[in-house]
Parts: C-alpha cells; sequence; structure tokens
C-alpha cells in the first residue's frame, strides 16, 4: 500500500509441510490502510481496517484450490458469488506458482 492507495491485499504462501509434501496454503489478507499521528512519539501511525483473512488450500502442490467458508465480495458488485471465488482461486494459484515473491 502506498500514500495513494490505501488499500491493500498481503500474500503468504504456506508449505508444503513435512507431514503433507503436496499441501499448500495460501492466505490472502484484504485490507485498507488508515494514517495518523502519535503525539507522543511524533511518529506517523499505520493501522489496518476492515480486514479480511481468506486462506485458500491445496493438496496438490499447488495445482488446484478450494476455498473457506468465510469468502468476500472482491469484485464490488455487492454479491458474494461464483465470480468472486474465480478470483480468489486464480489469485492463490498465481500467487502459489511465484518461486521468489
Amino acid at each position: 500500500m502506498s500514500f495513494f492507495n490505501r488499500r491493500g491485499i498481503f500474500l503468504q504462501k504456506l508449505g508444503p509441510t513435512i507431514v503433507n509434501p503436496g499441501e499448500v496454503l495460501v492466505s490472502m489478507q484484504f485490507a485498507l490502510k488508515e494514517e495518523g499521528w502519535d503525539a507522543e512519539s511524533a511518529m506517523v501511525t499505520e493501522t489496518l481496517l476492515d480486514s479480511t483473512t481468506i486462506v485458500a488450500s491445496s493438496n496438490d502442490g499447488g495445482k488446484s484450490f478450494t476455498l473457506g467458508k468465510d469468502n468476500k465480495d472482491v469484485d464490488g458488485n455487492g454479491v458474494i458469488n461464483t465470480d468472486d471465488k474465480a478470483k480468489l482461486l486464480a489469485l492463490a494459484s498465481a500467487y502459489a506458482r511465484i518461486v521468489n515473491p
């Protein structure tokens, strides 16, 4: 996120694990950033607002993913539907394929 854009997505890839070498989890955190001022320390502060975390899981090394029950309206049409799910799955799949983020 930057000074000009207050919204962002934080991605984290977890896995594979020793227990399941095919397991890959992609955590996607959607948030808004609010800047403030801490007068005591005379520093700019940053706070994440409206934060939502969605985890996509894969058991085949990241070839296909499934989402948990908590989804998000990512296209802004006011409805959580298959279009939102497709976008979230595509994001998780693309991020899992990045070797050096």
